[in-house]
């Protein structure tokens, strides 16, 4: 039984032993779940392996986490005291603690926590040193300025992070919860509204435009802004009641509002002149709509009882116009003045302008056939048809005069009796060659015992296809006259002298070609209003008074909208004639009527339309553009004829466009070409 007894407190002796070098190597006495922790050199793994059994959760350990740690508590902790005291350890050693949706833990390096599911709360729920994210409605700070202080007092390095939002104005904070709270509370001091009310100033003598441009200039020159990092005071000018409204703290505004009373005055008569910069609008075009408002105020302000101040009415306005700096010199009082600058601000703008194509398409088709026969006689007789190819009177000649025979007589001086001998001469071809010449298509003859007979057949086939654009561009409400085509001759009367002698005559010349003329007004809604003349001439041929000329006129007024496509006008015309030539009664007779009649039948058919297409162009880029495309596709057609080469001129090369850019391009510097020169004598 003692042996029983010691061997009892033996074992109890070496059960305590073991449970305090437990203790001091790493383990937990918990009392009622409080817990005393105590470690000394241990590894950190074991230590996140006791602390998850106590706490009988889930954690999961990055491989990078390494280590030992040294710790101990003096205090009983509770469980949410126990668990600050896990986050509050691995914090000093550079760890973190990710909790997921599901409850687990994952224990990280912190700088790679920050980019982990780590929760976004939008209240002060957490206090300590679990990773958070928190987004901070900012109201009355800019966020960029907030941002680098922000980013200075957050722990970067250590999972911290800051990032500012500025179209929401909000700052989006990751870190510890009891840093980013820390953040939190030093946003809620800095964000407060400060005293920037607003206060208008009225204006008696100055123009609130100027004013505002020089408290600009002013502004801009110090580059800096109000102590305590307040917004910079802001002027703004309302020239409908020549009044500056100014914002800002309470400084800032009084002593604007002083730099303004005092600028703020009036003016002596000599100094009151003022030259303005014209940057669209010609300055002569402009004169005379100033002197007319001015005209009228002053009309406006004497009759209509206004009150006046003291000489005003005794004032004359002065609008004079320097075309050269193209610019006007105005004199005039404070209020006047104020008003013809505000006139000459809404009409010296950028004007629009409208490129407006023409498309001419014509479709021409044409079919002819003739048939007959003519019947002559070497004594004049015969058929004469004037839808014939071939003249009776020609034909007849050319019969008369194929031969001719001369009769010779000679004496035959062996037996002296006379013997007469006749010889025949090839007579005049030339009316043959000439009635031969004038012929076409099929013709077949026969001549036989003075009379003749031809056989002419002739079948004509035209087609054309016609495209033009014709396109300019002008200004709004501005007049473009565009023509591609030659000046032709036209006789416009004959004179003779007293006796008929040395006779002249009078020519005058006229356009024939594509005319378009077209004055362009851009409405509401990018809507465009043309008067149009169109005009497509071409001489057809020569008359027995002078030359005969085609031409296809529109006039008119459309309204198209922007890069819309309308039709001006067009003719679709079809024409089939018949003509037969004949004799009477024998013409009649079937079959052998055709050896006394000729049959001429011809068909047309025209189509020809003319359309319009404007474009409005407001920016030079625009512009730029179009005429980027007309060039690639000039330059296009140059060099696909260049590729195709020079008929039998092999080596010589055609004209081409030099690329777009290529003008835009600035000659090598002198050590570019000294550089480039060397590596080519290098190569």
């Amino acid at each position: 039984m003692m042996l029983n007894k010691h061997g009892s407190k033996v074992k109890g002796f070496i059960c305590s032993v073991v449970a305090a070098t437990v203790l001091m190597a790493g383990s937990f006495v918990a009392q009622s779940a409080d817990y005393q922790p105590n470690f000394k050199n241990t590894e950190i793994t074991e230590f996140i392996n006791i602390v998850g059994k106590n706490l009988k959760r889930t954690i999961i350990v990055d491989p990078n986490v390494r280590g030992k740690i040294s710790v101990r508590s003096f205090d009983m902790l509770n469980e949410e005291q126990y668990y600050q005291f896990f986050l509050n350890v691995l914090e000093v050693y550079d760890f973190a603690v990710v909790e997921m949706p599901n409850g687990i833990l994952k224990v990280k390096r912190s700088k790679d926590a920050k980019s982990s599911n780590i929760p976004v709360v939008d209240s002060e729920g957490f206090d300590g040193d679990e990773m958070i994210t928190r987004v901070i409605p900012v109201y009355n700070v800019p966020v960029r300025e907030l941002a680098p202080i922000l980013r200075q007092l957050n722990d970067q390095t250590g999972g911290g992070n800051v990032v500012a939002h500025d179209p929401s104005n909000v700052m989006m904070i990751t870190g510890r919860a009891a840093v980013v709270n820390r953040l939190v509370e030093i946003i809620k001091l800095v964000d407060r509204a400060g005293d920037e009310e607003v206060e208008v100033v009225k204006l008696k003598f100055a123009s609130a435009s100027e004013l505002v441009r020089i408290i600009d200039a002013i502004n801009n020159s110090q580059a800096k802004q109000n102590a305590g990092g307040k917004s910079t005071p802001r002027v703004v000018a309302d020239d409908r009641t020549n009044s500056v409204i100014v914002s800002g703290d309470i400084k800032a505004r009084q002593r604007l509002i002083n730099l303004i009373e005092r600028m703020d005055q009036d003016l002596e008569t000599s100094g009151n002149t003022r030259v303005e910069y014209l940057n669209y609008a010609k300055a002569e075009d402009l004169v005379k709509v100033l002197q007319g408002v001015s005209a009228g105020i002053q009309s406006e302000a004497q009759g209509g009882g206004t009150q006046q101040r003291r000489g005003s009415s005794n004032r004359e306005v002065s609008i004079d116009s320097h075309e050269d700096s193209n610019s006007l010199v105005i004199t005039a009082e404070p209020d006047m003045m104020r008003s013809l600058l505000d006139v000459i601000r809404q009409l010296d703008i950028r004007r629009a302008q409208v490129q407006v194509e023409a498309i001419i398409v014509e479709v021409f088709e044409g079919d002819g056939v003739t048939l007959g026969m003519q019947l002559v006689s070497e004594d004049g007789g015969g058929t004469q048809f004037t839808n014939g190819v071939i003249g009776v009177g020609s034909l007849g000649v050319a019969l008369r005069e194929a031969e001719d025979e001369i009769t010779t007589v000679t004496n035959i001086s062996n037996d002296g009796t006379p013997v007469q001998t006749t010889d025949t001469i090839q007579g005049n071809l030339t009316p043959l060659a000439q009635l031969l010449g004038g012929a076409n298509g099929l013709i077949a003859g026969v001549i036989r015992g003075g009379w003749g007979a031809v056989v002419q057949a002739v079948s004509t086939d035209t087609n054309s296809n016609i495209l033009a654009t014709p396109h300019l561009t002008t200004m709004d409400n501005e007049e473009a006259f565009f023509i591609v085509g030659q000046e032709v001759p036209i006789i416009t009367g004959t004179s003779t002298g007293s006796n008929n002698s040395n006779p002249f005559q009078t020519v005058d010349r006229q356009e024939v070609g594509i005319k378009l003329k077209v004055t362009p007004q851009i409405n509401e809604g990018d809507a465009v209003q043309m008067t149009i003349e169109q005009e497509v001439s071409s001489v057809s041929g020569a008359t027995s008074v002078d030359i005969s000329i085609n031409k296809r006129e529109i006039k008119t007024t459309v309204i198209v909208d922007d890069g819309g496509t309308i039709v001006l006008g067009g003719l679709i015309d079809e024409d089939v004639q018949e003509s037969v030539s004949k004799v009477p009664f024998l013409g009649d007779i079937p079959i052998l009527g055709h050896l006394f009649k000729t049959t001429t039948t011809s068909k047309r058919k025209r189509n020809l339309m003319v359309f319009l297409r404007p474009t409005i162009v407001r920016e030079g880029s625009v512009m730029n553009d179009i005429s980027h495309r007309k060039y690639n596709y000039i330059r296009t057609q140059q060099l696909k004829r260049q590729a195709e080469g020079i008929s039998l001129m092999p080596n010589v090369e055609g004209p081409t466009l030099p690329p777009w850019d290529d003008a835009l391009t600035l000659p090598p510097s002198f050590e570019e070409y000294i550089t480039d020169k060397e590596k080519q004598d290098n190569n």
